[in-house]
């Protein structure tokens, strides 16, 4: 058994699969929760739907989650996942790095996948009263964050000013530009995804280095 990390003493517990048998069930469990929540929304989630929807007992759902939260605590961190991957895979793609090109590059990584998961913003926009949830996407702002902070510093495209704080409030007004970008249109206003994307940009590009501005050779 593995448990959830957070701050909630109530956290959600779930078992971690291991055999692929055990996994492709999750993912089905996984895949039938997001059909529900992209059409009906996250309250008329519960483990019987799932369980209806996945074509399985829900006995068996249950010998994965606890209950409907871990199931979307597991959504949100197999998305969020996702969203790492392609945000390393476009970062890669560029062939040259300036502060504006890595923000717009990250967001617009984030956007892609909000596109081919339309349940996760339905979640992360409607499903913070989980305390689990909320946890976990302050921890993953935080953790991207770093992320960016280190990259930058490594390439000697930021100021000494651009510090831990600057780099995780950045990530925060992101993550709300496009909470408001994807309230009530699971595809996004592409004027508020344009400036989110406006706003972290210029409030980062005040600690980047000339090169910075004008961008380094990848």
């Amino acid at each position: 058994m593995a448990a959830v990390t957070t701050n909630d003493e109530n956290a959600v517990r779930r078992r971690v699969p291991v055999q692929e048998r055990s996994r492709e069930r999750v993912e089905r469990i996984l895949d039938a929760a997001s059909a529900i929540v992209q059409r009906a929304g996250v309250e008329a989630l519960t483990t019987r739907l799932i369980a209806t929807q996945a074509k399985i007992p829900v006995a068996s759902l249950y010998q994965y989650f606890s209950d409907r939260d871990a199931v979307l605590l597991a959504l949100v961190e197999r998305d969020m996942a996702e969203m790492d991957a392609q945000v390393a895979d476009d970062l890669a793609a560029l062939t040259s790095y300036s502060v504006g090109a890595i923000v717009e590059t990250t967001m617009r990584a984030f956007v892609k996948v909000y596109h081919r998961r339309p349940a996760f913003m339905e979640i992360w926009v409607r499903g913070r009263s989980n305390q689990a949830i909320y946890d976990y996407g302050r921890e993953h702002n935080r953790r991207t964050a770093a992320a960016v902070l280190e990259f930058v510093q490594g390439l000697g495209i930021a100021r000494d000013t651009l510090t831990t704080a600057v780099a995780e409030f950045a990530v925060e007004a992101g993550d709300r530009a496009f909470q408001l970008a994807f309230e009530t249109d699971l595809r996004g206003d592409d004027f508020l995804i344009d400036e989110g994307i406006a706003l972290v940009t210029s409030y980062l590009e005040r600690y980047a280095t000339p090169e910075g501005i004008s961008g380094v050779p990848a």
